[in-house]
């Protein structure tokens, strides 16, 4: 019995550990196919070393690294400014992309091409040559874009307050000289409102009163010879302009404070008010085509002259006679200034030389009124004068100065008597109904 039961059991033991030894064998193969599949790649090789590059292709990867640091932190004004706007002026982004589509495009090495792109793209790409000119434009134009909608800034003798209008640029600009000759009783002061752009307007301002300063070299006294070297001021000042072969224009109010006189110059519509005892003396007549011996000129020069909705405007453009700059009408808009001179008297208070975003809405009488009122705040009447004409609808850049004369006067015993004789150029009748810019 027991010899039948043992060969039995060895053949029983011997299955048990044959199925044992197979069964472990699919678990191992089992891990051996888990291994596989969680196993990482194989790495690829290590890329040959970038090939040397010459010394202006590093500092071209210099420079835009420099650039691309700055856009993410920006640590000066300027990259505070350019993160700010994110969309920059239409001529500098043109600009720019002529840079880089060919005309006077420049290489960047293959380290910064081959960089991958990032989510956010940059605002500004800038070429490494000319870096620093691209830079200064985008900073001058940040500056424009960025200026106050309401400005005051009191000086010594003089205070104005300005406002932009509907436009996007300010186009009004002032300009101030004192101490002309190292005498504190000599200064030149202009207002200047541009039109088709604040390019004139800017040169006007930066020009104007150092061209007048140079020709008052050597001049006497005599009244003629003030008035030529103002003459000869404006009319290099507009010449140096046209040469810059820019459009656009300006009109202008300037006023010379010399030997206890005033002289009053302008070209265009900004205009120059007296107060002699709180009475409004009008020094300058506007250059508009409302005045028929302008119109007379300027047809007699060969331009044509049409009105539309009461609106009178050269050639159908500008609604001005005079200005600096406008070449593609220099023919018939001149920059010869009209000059009226006074005496200095006891009974000169002030001065209010302004843009005709001013005048269009507050007469003359009423800005003289209004700035007697508070005398012993004139950077206030400037600021309330501003206000006054935006209440009434006006949508056009205002800028308005306001001038002490207390500082500027040389009584002598003859000027009172001259002073009743002074009669400003003839103004024709103003219905203050004229859009013309």
């Amino acid at each position: 019995m027991i010899d039948h039961v043992r060969p039995a059991f060895l053949r029983l033991s011997v299955i048990s550990i044959a199925l044992y030894f197979l069964r472990l064998l699919i678990r191992l193969r089992r891990m051996t196919c888990m291994a596989l599949l969680i196993s990482p790649p194989p790495r690829p090789p290590p890329p040959p070393p970038p090939p040397t590059t010459s010394p202006s292709s590093s500092s071209s990867c210099l420079h835009h690294k420099t650039f691309s640091k700055h856009h993410q932190q920006p640590s000066s004004k300027l990259d505070q400014q350019l993160d700010h706007h994110q969309i920059l002026p239409n001529n500098i982004n043109n600009g720019i992309k002529n840079k880089l589509d060919g005309r006077g495009a420049t290489n960047f090495s293959d380290e910064v091409n081959n960089k991958p792109s990032r989510k956010r793209p940059a605002r500004l790409v800038v070429p490494s040559t000319g870096l620093q000119d691209s830079i200064e434009k985008v900073k001058r134009m940040d500056n424009i874009m960025n200026m106050k909608e309401f400005e005051v800034i009191q000086g010594r003798d003089f205070f104005l307050a300005s406002k932009k209008g509907r436009r996007e640029v300010m186009e009004d600009r002032h300009a101030v000289v004192l101490d002309i000759s190292g005498d504190p009783k000599q200064a030149f002061f202009v207002v200047i409102d541009g039109h088709g752009g604040h390019q004139a307007a800017d040169y006007v301002a930066k020009n104007l009163g150092k061209n007048i300063v140079n020709e008052l070299q050597g001049v006497g006294k005599a009244g003629n010879q003030i008035e030529a070297a103002l003459r000869g001021g404006y009319s290099a000042t507009d010449k140096e302009f046209l040469a810059q072969d820019v459009h656009g224009g300006a009109c202008a109010a300037g006023v010379l404070l010399k030997d206890g006189e005033v002289h009053a110059a302008h070209v265009g519509d900004c205009k120059v008010v007296l107060s002699r005892k709180g009475k409004a003396i009008t020094l300058t007549n506007e250059h508009r085509l409302s005045r028929e011996d302008e119109r007379e000129r300027i047809e007699n020069s060969g331009g044509f002259l049409h009105c539309h909705n009461g609106v009178w405007r050269v050639n159908g453009s500008l609604a001005i006679s005079r200005a600096f700059g406008d070449v593609h009408l220099k023919d018939w808009i001149i920059c010869e200034p009209e000059i009226v001179k006074l005496p200095l008297t006891s009974e000169c208070e002030f001065l209010i030389v302004a843009s005709d975003g001013l005048w269009d809405r507050v007469s003359d009488q009423e800005a003289v009124d209004v700035v007697s009122r508070e005398r012993n705040n004139l950077l206030e009447s400037c600021r309330k004068l501003v206000q006054i004409s935006s209440t009434r609808g006006n949508r056009d850049d205002i800028t308005v100065m306001i001038i002490n004369l207390h500082n500027f006067k040389i009584i002598t015993t003859h000027a009172h008597d001259h002073a009743d004789h002074i009669i400003a150029p003839a103004r024709p009748d103003s219905s203050n109904n004229y859009n013309h810019k």
